[in-house]
């Protein structure tokens, strides 16, 4: 083959290749762009909704239990912040009391 051959063959090559890769630049554009908000959401409810199929939930006698196990650990705080704020309310006043 002589080298016009050539340069005719590689010339009517490249407008192919400049076709075939047209639709391809489109698809990867299309996988970059983001579908609109309405879209995201439906397929987030649809995730939360099949991964909540998956919980094991818990009985109703230990869900019972442990808001008792709760109650119980807040009171006990509630004791407890009391009695320090009641100490440190008396020890104000025997201190404003004094230094009047």
């Amino acid at each position: 083959m002589s080298k016009k051959e050539k340069d005719l063959q590689e010339t009517e090559k490249a407008p192919e290749a400049k076709k075939n890769d047209a639709p391809r630049k489109k698809v990867q554009q299309d996988k970059n762009k983001k579908p609109n908000w309405f879209v995201r959401q439906g397929r987030k409810i649809k995730e939360t909704f099949s991964e909540l199929k998956r919980v094991t939930w818990p009985t109703f006698g230990k869900a019972l239990k442990a808001t008792g196990v709760v109650l119980v650990i807040v009171l006990i705080f509630t004791v407890i912040v009391t009695g320090i704020n009641y100490g440190l309310a008396e020890l104000l006043d025997l201190m404003v009391s004094t230094g009047a």
